[in-house]
């Protein structure tokens, strides 16, 4: 498996492209349907909260291999507002975005690596990691 894309998300259409080409990175790599579809579903999660919270921001998807196992590294960052405390965020039902608040905490289930860092008024970064089974 190899390669790497970056997709800048600042529309409604870049999320589309950053989810199409996460399947597509994951399907190469040999993840089911299923994880396909797990990926895809995460990489929307967080490039929908780049535009509400930051407006622009990038998705970083890249393939792994590293001691014989394969899998995908997906990495979310802007240069928004940040998240002011981590630990709320990640709390199921938290949400300053008038939604049902399982964003951040859903992603964490539905990948097998999660990684949150954030600075007020500096970004945020994702780091999201699955491995294929």
């Amino acid at each position: 498996m190899s390669g790497e894309v970056q997709i800048t998300i600042e529309t409604e259409a870049d999320i589309v492209v950053a989810r199409q080409k996460g399947r597509e990175l994951a399907a190469r790599g040999g993840f089911s349907t299923t994880d396909q579809t797990l990926i895809a579903t995460a990489i929307s999660e967080v490039a929908r909260n780049i535009m509400q919270y930051a407006r622009r921001g990038e998705i970083i998807l890249s393939a792994l291999e590293i001691t014989g196992r394969r899998g995908i590294d997906v990495l979310a960052r802007d240069d928004g507002p940040g998240i002011a405390d981590l630990a709320l965020a990640m709390q199921d039902g938290y949400s300053t975005g008038n939604s049902l608040g399982l964003g951040l905490p859903g992603v964490r289930r539905l990948m097998d690596e999660f990684n949150l860092e954030s600075v007020p008024g500096r970004g945020t970064t994702v780091r999201l990691k699955k491995w294929v089974r």
